[in-house]
């Protein structure tokens, strides 16, 4: 069938044109409700809307920032003089209109100018405001213990919430609405008001208005049901919407630091930035080092810009590119540039998923396919009315009960496209990815993008993190090399078994390596508890320091920092320049072990001696690093050197340095991370780790995963850049282990495996440079816990926990949505084939259709709305772990689903049809009423039919269709509440339904005849399939058929 879909629904997952996503829409036909149809599809008009309006905002900021950036040139260079600062003048006007309840709460300034002042980069006006720390008491706030707890609302009542305009989320009634735009549905009504008029003229009150008033109320029926399920589903979405806007970042409040959500944020707060962050609001640059923002999402331009004293305008919504810092928060919410982008961003919807544009394809096809059904159907029975008229002589005589028929004929053609179009093929997607990931937030995975689950389910390949992901992410300093020896750490002696045998002047300089490098910091809460707030490897070395008795606010305190080189994943180190109380100048540099005892060319000997590294030394402590890697420590070297003469403008040196000790910290692999790493190699997914750790360790930590086996390759990130294309090629299906890597090599990894190999690549990433490695993957995962915020918005998928073992349950649940659409879609097609030919056939043949409107839509129901409630809802198992992942270009309806689909429809048309033609013979029914009970009979045996299909549809493949029957609950009470709502049809709605009341026989025979389909479908399961490739290279997307015992 795929092969007949026009091409304009075979859509790539990313790089997808704005005119590519038109044309698709547009070759979408027999489309019978728009606004059902396409209410989570991206609305393209309002998408450009969007984008020029964000345009315009984008230029404003990028004007302001220029002149900005001009005057500042002209204040650095001398030739532009700052006018004197007039201060009753500057007073007046940031006062003007402030509120007398701001006045009393200590502010000083109104929030409009306040806004103004960093939106516009008025650098004149905060000069004259005495810089930071004059706003600062504009906003009574200090600038060392941040905000008063006790005064947060009224902030929030004078400066606003930091909150964003977003559109109002519909109500039930709104769906119930959207529902009623179907477009036959709404032919349908009126064909039920003629028929109730022209009855009620002929057939009198209440006779008159039971075939109008039957489809009215079967109407009512599938828009409420639809209503129901579709207002469900919203809830789902708008319940993950609010859990990806958890954004949290570090402030400080009554002089403590602490973790609040950025909603939470109000003017005056302290915020702590770090790479990776998102800026939260506007605000001032208080104090920093190396404050590298990235702007590129306000203004589009590319290059970061660096803040500092004389640049110290913050934008939100721009990223933390390299660095640190303190800000004050000065505006918030809606009074933010970003807050006026995010309003337009909110516009547009998202994409839709791979499958729901290739489903929109096959619903067009089908369409297309029931609407000639219909035409036809309608034109053989006027036709054949029109000649038994003839025939009669009666031609040129109507009557009421003329038209009547005419309108019944043409209300059953209607409901005929009803069935035919199957309109919740794509919608099933939507329902199936909205359960999903309402699942996978229970199991500790943020879905971001609806897709991402989709395509998760097709993966071939998982390149991961080591730290956090395969490993706790707990660490601690296990050993150390120091003065020419390796020593084990116990963390249970105290500073005796840890400080024997160093000097105390050794002692001295690792405890200022320790306490001044680095990028976290030792604070007390609020009941006088020390806490380390920062990296887990940051954190395991100040936990060292603290153990070595070292003190960290008092070595801040001797120590004045100058200069800071923060740690990022290129250089692999990081370095900073102090100032020493005797005036000299020390820098002190830690990072990658090889890395920096390449810049050593001094150590420190036993005696604590300052001399020269000879080649023997070394070897030495290389050998040591080495050692300490084979036991999947990580290493880290620690390095210093003395500066004599320095200016705050001298960089940080790069060689000539002192190497003090490598310390080796363990980072246990977590529990169930081999188990998890098994389950992927038994499904077909290779699990690459891309790591920046020494090999030695990232090789013992690949053992003890499962990850790397025998003949599998472990290679280093600089051997793997410099290879060739063709070269990288023949080594990525051996590559198992990346070490040293870069993010650059991680993006160069997934680039090649997926543009030369053609694998389905899922990729992890916690830091701001993994981010092009999470966009170029198909699946984008970043870290929840160690993740930055750049890292978080680039992927597809958050892993709430960091956890591997969570990564393979998305993988899960992504093939679980896609076999759970492939039994609806299986079971859709079944119905659509067996209603359109009983009614079709019988209509050329007797001149009559046999199933009636009202059934047809209960049928529609049925298989439509319900249908996809039970089949596309279904949890994943075990066993869809051990097949191979789905093919990039495998066909969605694959041949074992077409031999179930016509072996199902031949069935149950042999049945029907034989009750249509000679029902009356073989059930031995006469009498007047003979017609309505065969015709109540077929009915009743056509939904039986469907109800054990859809049994028979919970696996395509196997036998045993009843595994995990009894722990789905949805799928039993829809089947039950179907079964039900038959019997009440047949024995008590007759009136409208046209069916009549049967005896206990006819019902069981009813059963059975619909319970035969299942040994059917076993007879089916055991036909063998041909397939055009080995299972071994490509994968329809199910097991290769068993034999034996195994097909059960």
């Amino acid at each position: 069938m795929e092969s007949f879909i026009s091409p304009e629904f075979d859509l790539p997952l990313k790089g997808r044109s704005e005119e590519a996503l038109r044309r698709w829409r547009a070759a979408v036909g027999m489309v019978k409700n728009k606004r059902r149809r396409f209410r989570y599809s991206a609305d393209l008009e309002k998408r450009s809307e969007a984008k020029e309006q964000m345009q315009k905002i984008r230029e404003n900021i990028r004007v302001c920032f220029m002149t900005y950036t001009a005057a500042l040139r002209f204040i650095n260079g001398g030739q532009l003089k700052r006018p004197e600062p007039h201060e009753e003048d500057i007073e007046m006007d940031i006062q003007d209109g402030l509120q007398e309840e701001a006045r009393r709460a200590g502010f000083s300034i109104h929030p409009d100018k306040l806004a103004s002042l960093v939106a516009s980069y008025d650098i004149q006006t905060l000069s004259k405001l005495k810089g930071v720390e004059g706003l600062a008491d504009k906003l009574n706030v200090s600038l060392e213990k941040g905000v008063n707890s006790s005064n947060i609302l009224t902030r929030q009542n004078i400066y606003g919430a930091n909150t964003y305009t977003e559109k109002p989320p519909k109500g039930f009634w709104t769906f119930v609405w959207d529902a009623l735009h179907d477009l036959t549905l709404i032919i349908l009504i009126v064909c039920a008001v003629v028929s109730i008029g022209v009855g009620l003229a002929t057939e009198g009150w209440p006779k008159g208005m039971y075939d109008g008033l039957g489809i009215i109320l079967s109407i009512l029926l599938v828009v409420m049901v639809t209503a129901i399920s579709d207002y469900k589903q919203s809830l789902q979405f708008r319940e993950l919407d609010k859990e990806k806007k958890k954004i949290f970042i570090q402030v400080i409040r009554d002089g403590f630091r602490q973790k609040v959500s950025i909603y939470d944020l109000v003017v005056g707060d302290i915020a702590i930035l770090s790479i990776g962050d998102q800026v939260p609001a506007d605000g001032i640059f208080i104090s920093g080092y190396n404050l590298l923002i990235d702007q590129s999402s306000l203004t589009g331009e590319s290059v970061p810009i660096n803040i500092y004293e004389k640049r110290p305008f913050l934008l939100a919504g721009s990223k933390v590119q390299d660095g640190s810092g303190k800000m004050l928060v000065t505006t918030v919410g809606m009074r933010s540039e970003w807050g006026k982008l995010m309003e337009t961003i909110s516009e547009g919807g998202e994409d839709e998923t791979p499958l729901q544009v290739k489903l929109n394809g096959v619903a067009t096809l089908i369409g297309k396919i029931g609407l000639a059904f219909a035409v036809v159907t309608f034109l053989v029975l006027t036709v054949r009315f029109l000649v038994e008229k003839g025939l009669r002589h009666e031609f040129t005589k109507w009557s009421s009960s003329d038209a009547l028929q005419l309108l019944d004929y043409f209300a059953t053609a209607v409901t005929i496209i009803v069935v035919a179009v199957p309109e919740g093929l794509p919608l099933a997607v939507t329902l199936s990815l909205a359960f999903a990931m309402k699942q996978l937030m229970k199991d500790k995975a943020l879905v971001r993008h609806l897709s991402a689950c989709e395509t998760m389910g097709s993966a071939t390949c998982i390149c991961t993190d080591k730290t956090g992901t395969l490993t706790t992410n707990h660490m601690v300093v296990s050993k150390i090399w120091i003065c020419e020896k390796a020593k084990e750490v116990d963390h249970n002696g105290g500073r005796g078994s840890v400080a024997t045998d160093i000097s105390e002047h050794v002692l001295s300089i690792l405890s200022q390596a320790i306490f001044n490098n680095t990028g976290s910091e030792v604070v007390k809460n609020k009941d006088g508890k020390t806490s380390i707030l920062g990296s887990p490897t940051e954190s395991a070395i100040l936990e060292y320091g603290l153990l070595l008795g070292g003190d960290f606010e008092e070595e801040r305190r001797v120590c004045k920092i100058l200069k800071v080189e923060p740690f990022n994943s290129e250089k692999k180190r990081m370095s900073v320049l102090v100032a020493l109380p005797d005036g000299k100048a020390r820098a002190f540099c830690k990072g990658a072990s090889e890395i920096v005892l390449k810049m050593c060319d001094k150590g420190i000997n036993a005696n604590g001696e300052v001399v020269e590294l000879s080649v023997e030394k070394v070897s030495d402590i290389s050998d040591a690093i080495n050692g300490f890697a084979c036991e999947a420590l990580r290493t880290l070297c620690l390095a210093f050197k003395d500066i004599d003469n320095v200016s705050h403008g001298n960089s940080i040196p790069d060689s000539g340095y002192t190497f003090i000790a490598v310390v080796g910290i363990k980072d246990p692999v977590r529990p169930g991370v081999k188990e998890a790493v098994q389950t992927c190699l038994k499904a077909g997914i290779t699990v690459r780790m891309v790591t920046g750790d020494n090999i030695n360790t990232a090789v013992a930590i690949g053992k003890e995963c499962g990850i790397l086996t025998d003949g599998d390759l472990a290679i280093e990130g600089p051997d793997f850049r410099v290879k060739s294309t063709h070269e990288m090629s023949q080594l990525i299906p051996r590559l198992k282990v990346m070490a040293r890597s870069s993010p650059t090599d991680k993006h160069l990894l997934v680039k090649t495996a997926r543009s030369v190999l053609r694998e389905v690549v899922a990729v992890t990433g916690d830091g701001t440079n993994d981010a092009p490695a999470l966009h170029e993957a198909d699946i984008g995962l970043a870290m929840g816990i160690a993740g930055t915020e750049v890292a978080k918005e680039s992927a597809d998928v958050i892993v709430l926990d960091d956890n591997f073992s969570t990564i393979v349950n998305v993988a899960k649940w992504g093939r679980a949505v896609y076999i759970n659409i492939q039994k609806f879609v299986q079971f859709q097609l079944t119905v659509n084939i067996v209603a359109l030919m009983i009614n079709f056939i019988s209509a050329c043949v007797s001149g009559s259709a046999p199933l009636t409107a009202v059934q047809l839509l209960w049928v529609n129901l049925i298989m439509d709305t319900l249908g996809a409630l039970a089949l596309a809802t279904e949890p994943p198992h075990d066993g869809l772990m051990n097949r191979p992942p789905v093919g990039r270009s495998e066909n969605f309806i694959t041949r074992t689903m077409w031999r179930n689909i016509i072996g199902q429809s031949i069935y149950q048309l042999a049945v029907l049809l034989v009750l249509n033609f000679i029902g009356k013979q073989i059930l031995g029914l006469s009498g007047s009423d003979s017609t309505a009970v065969n015709n109540t009979f077929i009915f009743n045996t056509f939904v039986f039919c469907q109800v054990f299909n859809e049994i028979n549809s919970r696996d395509v493949e196997k036998i045993n269709i009843f595994r995990g029957l009894f722990g789905n609950w949805i799928f039993i009470g829809i089947i039950a509440s179907t079964v039900v709502f038959q019997v009440i049809i047949v024995e008590f709605l007759g009136a409208f339904a046209s069916t009549v009341p049967l005896n206990w026989q006819l019902w069981l025979l009813s059963v059975l005849l619909g319970a035969v389909s299942m040994p059917i479908a076993v007879v089916l399961k055991c036909i063998p399939v041909d397939t055009k490739t080995s299972p071994a290279k490509q994968h329809d997307g199910y097991d290769p058929l068993p034999s034996g015992p195994e097909l059960a």
